[in-house]
């Protein structure tokens, strides 16, 4: 079936390891092969970071999904289908927390696109014990193998990175666990997005927060705002919860995929919106973004947003709020602004 990823494409080459097995998916999968595999073993769940692909199992009644940075519900998994993560370093938090959460002698096949490093798992799982690859197709390989020492135990503490980080006249301390956009290190598109934004007043929308930088820096700038921020992945939400809390801020952090949870109209909507999706790069999120974004600003409400120069979001803000203006501009950013009438 072409409708699934290459590296579900593998694994479904290989439905024989899954026969008799209680599957927990895990990482970056994408599509629906969980739904076939469904017929080949006892049970499947999923554990996923990403809101969007978790909401799609509400109509999936026979499939549990959990959606968090961590799983904390009790699962009779014994076999872990691991597709390989973008960030390295999120492969191993997954690894930390799945495998301290599942227990010695679970089972585990890892899939994933060669350009992605999925080799590094063989290293990588050694402290649990040996995986070996059995296939590869596609551009993507297939591994298989089983834990025989026990995981240490996991704490979500230990993974944050935390680092100081000075915009203007303001420091802050930020905490970002892995997988989360910039991880431990401050996106120059943001940068100047905080040079650039006025004073603001009223409810005010940082989308796609990551580890909640621009919705921080706005609260400490501007004490009287109601701060909220949202994003699509749990481990970007836990980390702008932390960071607000390492700064003795308050906000709101929730997820949303696009505008799925957002409710009310927001004075300002400030944003770094995100285009990648995998490996590869997807518009679609951020123009859902532009396009329907008057429907949630208030009278006069301002929508900010920073953007490579090289996308094409002009004629999007355009044809939305009718114009728009270009606040800032560097070789490789531009900050837009557009006001609802």
């Amino acid at each position: 079936m072409s409708s699934y990823t290459a590296p579900s494409q593998i694994a479904q080459r290989q439905l024989e390891y899954f026969h008799g097995k209680h599957v927990l998916i895990a990482g970056e999968a994408e599509d629906l092969f969980c739904l076939e595999l469904a017929k080949h073993c006892e049970s499947v769940s999923i554990f996923t970071t990403h809101y969007g692909y978790h909401k799609q199992f509400e109509q999936h009644t026979n499939i549990q999904s959990y959606f968090g940075a961590q799983l904390e519900h009790d699962t009779k998994a014994d076999m872990l289908l691991l597709y390989w993560p973008k960030a390295k370093a999120e492969a191993e938090y997954l690894l930390a927390m799945l495998m301290d959460k599942l227990g010695v002698n679970t089972e585990i096949c890892v899939v994933g696109e060669n350009r992605s490093g999925v080799k590094s798992i063989e290293k990588m799982f050694s402290q649990y014990g040996i995986v070996k690859k059995y296939d590869s197709a596609r551009r993507c390989s297939f591994y298989w193998g089983q834990s025989k020492a026990a995981a240490k135990p996991f704490k979500l503490a230990e993974w944050y990175k935390s680092y100081p980080l000075t915009i203007g006249q303001d420091t802050l301390t930020i905490k970002s666990l892995p997988g989360v956009f910039s991880h431990g290190e401050f996106d120059k598109g943001s940068e100047l997005l905080l040079e650039t934004l006025p004073r603001l007043k009223g409810r005010v929308l940082d989308f796609g927060c990551g580890a909640g930088v621009i919705g921080c820096v706005m609260a400490t700038r501007n004490p009287s705002i109601s701060v909220e921020m949202c994003d699509i992945s749990a481990l970007a939400i836990e980390s702008s919860k932390a960071t607000l809390e390492a700064n003795g801020l308050n906000g709101k952090v929730f997820a949303s995929d696009i505008y799925s949870d957002i409710t009310g109209k927001y004075d300002y909507l400030i944003s770094n919106p995100p285009f990648h999706s995998g490996l590869d790069t997807n518009y679609s999120a951020a123009e859902m973004l532009l396009s329907q974004a008057p429907q949630y600003l208030s009278h006069a409400g301002q929508m900010i947003i920073v953007a490579n120069n090289f996308l094409k979001y002009q004629s999007i803000i355009h044809k939305a709020f009718g114009e728009y203006q270009t606040l800032d501009k560097n070789t490789k950013f531009s900050i837009y602004s557009a006001t609802k009438k």
